[in-house]
């Protein structure tokens, strides 16, 4: 699929998401038994190895940034298995951990974590998670990044409806005060069990989901940043290396690259990223797009960054496309539990 026809997909399930839209098929309904039947295969494989716990990474990382009566940055976790770290045995090996311990590196400061994730959690569980961030008596957190999608694909979740309760937790949070980085769908195309043509259906399907997500989250003042390394590229040519030992969920290295393509996004949104980086670089094709083009073109690159950039005009809503240099993320330091 071109990225100009991926763009005309993205924006129809945007459009259906924020309209009150039925379900825009992610495949075409003469694929669905067939679908059916590997996915019925592929589960057997998938998940036989996985314990199921997720360790709890809660609690201030950076306390050699401790500075008497300046409060940490608060950072939360939403989202699925993916957000919550599941697959790894160690609360510092979890995207969450990483990306306290180097935003507190980058903002020299402690970063309180939280983490309201839950393994196996579809978009329409970012309702209950919002409200429980939302409810807390702690303040408002300063950033959350959510990391959801991959369930919506695998359950059939019709890519409007999945859409429209990401866009509505995002709008919560940002209307809370809160800076929102979402990691959009990852490319299930990838996952070592799945065979053919089941592989390719996953992979379509992924893309246009990430796509769609992105419209939707930009449009609410949000950021996205496209994982297609989560499960892309790296874990085809890097199983043993980058999957967890139930060939789904991403190991300790997985995850660490996971987080060095949020990290600078996360850091961009709260204002601590290098100004001459702000600047689009035109070498390595950043610019301004309108967001479903920018959004397409995010979904095919892992680590693209989608960002609102200006007001609507004639072609719709524009946004900034930039590909940031990966920074290495520091290793977790232990959590000190939070008061």
């Amino acid at each position: 699929m071109t990225s100009m026809s991926r763009a005309r997909v993205a924006r129809r399930i945007a459009a259906g998401a924020a309209y009150g839209g039925g379900g825009v098929g992610l495949v075409g309904a003469a694929a669905v038994g067939l679908l059916l039947a590997e996915v019925r295969l592929a589960r057997r494989h998938v998940g036989n190895h996985s314990g199921g716990r997720v360790p709890v990474a809660d609690g201030v990382y950076g306390h050699a940034y401790d500075i008497p009566g300046e409060p940490p940055l608060r950072l939360t976790m939403l989202g699925d298995s993916t957000a919550a770290g599941q697959g790894v045995h160690r609360a510092g090996q979890t995207p969450g951990a990483l990306l306290a311990s180097g935003l507190a590196a980058v903002a020299e400061r402690p970063v309180e974590l939280r983490n309201v994730a839950l393994p196996g959690a579809q978009s329409d569980d970012l309702d209950r998670q919002v409200a429980l961030v939302l409810s807390s008596p702690v303040p408002v957190p300063d950033i959350c990044v959510i990391m959801v999608g991959a369930n919506d694909v695998t359950h059939r979740m019709p890519p409007t409806r999945s859409v429209r309760h990401l866009s509505a937790a995002v709008r919560r949070l940002r209307t809370a005060g809160a800076e929102v980085v979402v990691g959009t769908c990852p490319d299930l195309g990838t996952i070592e069990p799945v065979q053919q043509p089941l592989r390719w259906l996953a992979r379509r399907a992924s893309r246009q989901l990430a796509a769609a997500q992105t419209i939707g989250v930009v449009e609410q003042g949000g950021r996205t940043v496209s994982l297609g390394d989560l499960l892309g590229p790296e874990f085809e040519a890097n199983p043993r290396e980058l999957f967890g030992p139930d060939n789904y969920h991403p190991s300790a290295e997985g995850y660490a690259t996971a987080a060095m393509a949020v990290l600078p996004t996360v850091c961009a949104a709260l204002g601590l990223w290098p100004a001459e980086e702000e600047r689009p670089d035109v070498s390595r094709r950043e610019g301004f797009l309108p967001v479903a083009r920018a959004a397409a073109e995010a979904a095919s690159e892992a680590g693209t960054e989608v960002t609102a950039a200006m007001p609507t005009g004639p072609r719709g809503p524009w946004a900034l496309l930039k590909r940031r240099r990966r920074r290495r993320v520091p290793e977790a330091e232990p959590a000190r539990p939070s008061l």
